[in-house]
């Protein structure tokens, strides 16, 4: 039993180790980013109650008979709102003393007389709370799991006209009774519609596991519910690269976990070390860390160069040789990326194979020479994409073959280096053009972008605005109701025929 006890106390740490595995992607979305995206909902808010539907309302006293109906929402104010964090995962959205301005048909019988028409109503002191639950679904999606509503009415008024406006303002205290439990009775089922339905289908934009070219993906699956203080909102996502050709490949953890200190702006992206090695080990598993140069493609003072001082001198080869040359370029290594507080690098481990590639005969390798490289790595974001700019910082080349070879590369460290920087570079620039998009939804955007560099990894910070409504990309993504549903939502045309009531 003792031994047991041990041997759990020892399997602990790494048990808590694996149930928090460190992102490679963090998000913290402060207070006044939560402002932006509580002017944005508000207005979300308003036409969706705007949309509201009302049953229509029919009733009796004595030898009164009435019919109210089509109730249309005119106009609201909701001038009093407030969206706050509320610790551990909930969002409370918190709306006071609106008003809300109604139209609606009236039918009235009275014995013989038949009076129709329409009555302006408003109910004020309107009073809506509203907590939504944020956590993680299945495919590691960030979703409102769970709405919880609370709406109340604290007053209603009814302005009649017509022949029987007497008579109504009679019987106003049955129809606005009734009109204002209808009403309260519609708002939270509306605004859960909206937020399990509507605001889960905006999220559904934000990409989790997808492309991002022809050789490799990204998973930006949640590793876990969102961590909710009163001031932040804290989102870890997976932030991991795969080669495409092997999908279910997973690379381990073992960066400094990013750490976010700041709230000035409204949004803060972390990236780890791992993040960027994962994708550079993706490339390299895909196999296309490899670029050749073969014929008009090398530039020509480098082609003399090595024909007629390092081949002839080495090789004991004429520099008459009339064979095109090819140079292959293959990292060797997946590269390593170092994040520290003076700027991010980049670590290459390459051979350089050298041939001459005679017409209609085998190809003739002159030398393979080992390189390792260390490129600068500048990071910034445009849009939503996260795009690095590489420049050469250091290079040294030197032969696994024989100490004379070595000395003879010492002429070709510059040119090399030239090619590098004039040849190769722009073509790995070109790959990492397009950059990868981070996890945000369609009609978000950042905005004032700081690159701020620490031990281990880098942050972003930046504003947002939107440039997509909220209810545009609601609109374009809005789940197709069924024809069935459909059909029971339609409501039947009151008759004008007195009988019917």
């Amino acid at each position: 039993m003792a031994a047991g006890g041990c041997l759990l106390l020892l399997l602990l740490p790494s048990l808590v180790t694996a149930s928090h595995s460190p992102p490679g992607c963090k998000i913290r979305i402060t207070s006044k980013g939560l402002d932006l995206v509580k002017q944005e909902g508000l207005r979300f808010v308003e036409q969706e109650l705007q949309n509201i539907t009302v049953s229509d309302l029919h009733g009796n006293e004595g030898q009164f008979q009435y019919n109210i109906s089509q109730v249309k929402v005119t106009d609201l104010q909701l001038a009093f709102s407030d969206l706050n964090f509320q610790p551990q995962q909930h969002l409370v959205f918190n709306i006071s003393n609106a008003s809300i301005s109604l139209c609606f048909r009236r039918q009235l019988l009275y014995w013989f007389f038949y009076d129709i028409g329409s009555i302006n109503a408003s109910a004020d002191g309107v009073h809506i709370y509203t907590v939504l639950q944020l956590a993680k679904d299945e495919a590691g999606r960030l979703k409102i799991s769970n709405m919880t509503c609370n709406a109340s009415i604290a007053r209603m008024h009814a302005g009649f006209s017509g022949t029987l406006r007497k008579v109504y303002e009679f019987l106003s205290t049955f129809i606005v009774t009734g009109m204002r439990f209808l009403l309260s009775q519609q708002i939270c089922p509306s605004l859960e519609h909206a937020s399990l339905v509507l605001l889960n289908s905006l999220l559904d934009t934000v990409p989790v596991r997808n492309y991002v070219d022809e050789h490799i993906g990204i998973d930006y699956s949640l590793l876990r519910d969102p961590s909710i203080t009163t001031d932040t909102l804290e989102l870890d996502f997976k932030g991991m690269f795969f080669p495409r050709v092997r999908e279910d490949q997973e690379l381990e953890n073992h960066a400094v976990e990013p750490v976010i200190k700041e709230t000035e702006r409204m949004v803060y992206v972390a990236f780890s070390e791992y993040f960027f090695d994962s994708a550079m080990h993706s490339y390299f598993q895909a196999g296309v860390l490899t670029i050749e140069l073969q014929g008009e493609k090398v530039p020509k003072d480098l082609e003399v160069l090595l024909r007629a001082t390092f081949f002839g001198t080495i090789f004991m080869l004429s520099p008459s040789v009339d064979a095109p040359l090819r140079l292959v370029l293959q990292v060797s290594a997946p590269p390593r990326c170092t994040i520290k507080p003076s700027g991010t690098s980049v670590s290459v481990s390459a051979f350089l194979n050298i041939s001459l590639v005679p017409p209609d005969r085998p190809p003739v390798q002159l030398s393979s020479m080992a390189m390792e490289t260390k490129l600068s790595a500048k990071v910034f974001l445009q849009g939503k994409a996260l795009r690095v700019q590489l420049d050469l910082r250091r290079f040294r080349i030197y032969s696994k073959q024989s100490a004379l070879e070595s000395l003879a590369l010492f002429s070709l460290q510059a040119p090399l280096k030239t090619l590098l920087q004039l040849t190769i570079m722009p073509i790995i620039n070109e790959r990492t053009k397009k950059g990868v998009q981070i996890p945000l939804p369609e009609g978000m955007d950042f905005t004032r972008e700081v690159v701020t560099n620490h031990a281990g990894f880098l942050t972003v910070g930046a504003d947002l605005h939107f440039s997509k409504g909220l209810r545009e990309v609601i609109e374009k993504y809005r789940p197709v109701p069924t024809a069935a549903a459909y059909s029971s939502s339609q409501s039947a045309e009151p008759s004008l025929d007195p009988s019917s009531l």
